[in-house]
């Protein structure tokens, strides 16, 4: 079965997450756990947390259907002092955050080079921040997300993520995001029933289904390999409506979260309806 969902917005709390997306129709949800763009921000309160715990038991969303996004300034591949620093702290609150929210994992961007080392380089040092945070908190699944590939990122090859995994200790403790923008816009193609079961048989041999904690369902603006991340709404961009279709009935994305970041948020009901849809019509 699919659980599906939309990250929605947690303006006014956390709490608020949850109801919000109960609203839209869905039984997954990602959040920011903090301001996304800001490195630090006041402490959870109890009563914060138990309404956020109560609302989620309450409207019937199960701590492994719930994905956390990490904030965007985070890099653990940089070697810039001061946001070295600055990332790894923000990152580990946020950490303590998941867990404090009574939540097993966090979505994370690996990391971007700056041109200041080699991309060898970068994947050895966000492995080895993602070690120091494991070490320093308890729990909390660490999971990376590939990338675009715009810029400096790293994380835009399956080989990125595989080795960076291959290099964190505790195997219990990491996984995998897959965006299919950022798939589809670094080149791997899924717009069709043959690319689309290559590509993800590509993935499964390099990286390993086993490891795969959620699914990010965007589709693109921009053309396959453009190296740009530019999400837009399922069904009206450059990867079309058919991998959707595919994915939907494929077992192999059963009982993970499956995340819609698709641009306009008023559409995202119908987008829960349309995927669910395709999971349940076998005529499609």
């Amino acid at each position: 079965m699919k659980h599906i969902g939309a990250h929605v917005s947690a303006s006014g709390g956390v709490f608020n997450a949850p109801v919000r997306a109960k609203q839209i129709g869905a039984d997954a949800f990602a959040l920011f756990v903090k301001n996304q763009r800001q490195w630090k921000a006041k402490p959870l309160d109890k009563d914060t947390v138990e309404k956020f715990k109560q609302n989620c038991k309450e409207l019937g969303f199960e701590s492994k259907y719930i994905l956390p996004h990490a904030g965007y300034l985070i890099n653990l591949g940089s070697v810039v002092e001061e946001n070295a620093k600055k990332s790894f702290e923000s990152f580990k609150d946020e950490v303590l955050r998941v867990k404090e929210l009574s939540l097993n994992k966090i979505n994370v961007h690996p990391g971007a080079h700056l041109n200041k080392i080699s991309e060898i380089e970068c994947i050895k040092l966000v492995a080895k921040n993602i070690n120091r945070i494991i070490e320093e908190t308890e729990d909390v699944i660490i999971v990376i997300e590939n990338t675009a590939g715009d810029g400096t990122h790293i994380g835009y090859r399956f080989e990125h993520l595989r080795d960076i995994i291959d290099s964190v200790k505790d195997k219990k403790r990491i996984g995998v995001c897959i965006d299919t923008c950022h798939m589809f816009a670094a080149g791997y193609d899924i717009r069709d029933k043959e690319s689309f079961f290559k590509t993800w048989e590509k993935f499964d041999e390099i990286v390993g289904f086993e490891l795969l904690k959620g699914v990010h369902l965007n589709d693109s603006k921009v053309e396959l390999g453009s190296r740009v991340d530019r999400h837009e709404s399922i069904g009206k961009g450059k990867i079309g409506i058919d991998a959707f279709k595919l994915l939907m009935r494929d077992r192999r994305f059963d009982d993970i979260p499956l995340i819609l970041e698709t641009p306009n948020n008023s559409i995202w009901a119908d987008e829960i309806k349309m995927l669910r849809k395709f999971e349940s019509d076998r005529s499609l």
